[in-house]
């Protein structure tokens, strides 16, 4: 019997019915490796891997990829949209108040109980964010000195 390995970033796009571009392989694996980025951040790491690419392609690939599933926006209040590789999870964010880091919380809860509310108003709900405020180790740090 064969171990099966994961599918090649090149893989997971021909599933979602995507086309695979150099541009969109550089893109994914660079929200993957990084950590709540923003646009700016995503375009950078991509022109990095594959040479230049515009800012407007990097917003359809985001859409693109975000529509796919393979890739989430998160979008704190007040603050610029942020993408991440984890999906299909019920999980959470923690933002600090004051650098504006953000970090991934499981959900306490289980599985995808946040997705019962009290009252659907009669909507058929199929997700939940939940966004956790407070300030940060070391922002903490700087404001006790």
């Amino acid at each position: 019997m064969t171990a099966s390995r994961p599918p090649t970033t090149a893989e997971e796009l021909r599933g979602a019915g995507l086309r695979v571009t150099a541009a969109r392989v550089a893109l994914l694996e660079t929200v993957r490796a990084g950590d709540h980025l923003g646009v700016e951040a995503i375009a950078s790491g991509v022109r990095e891997r594959v040479g230049h690419v515009s800012l407007q392609a990097v917003y359809e690939a985001l859409h693109a990829l975000t529509a796919a599933g393979l890739v989430r926006r998160i979008e704190p209040a007040g603050s610029p949209a942020r993408f991440e590789g984890r999906v299909g999870d019920n999980h959470h964010h923690v933002v600090c108040r004051s650098c504006g880091a953000v970090a991934d919380v499981d959900c306490a809860r289980g599985d995808a109980p946040c997705l019962t509310a009290s009252d659907d108003h009669g909507f058929s709900i199929d997700e939940a964010e939940v966004i956790y405020w407070g300030v940060c180790p070391g922002c903490s740090t700087r404001r006790s000195t």
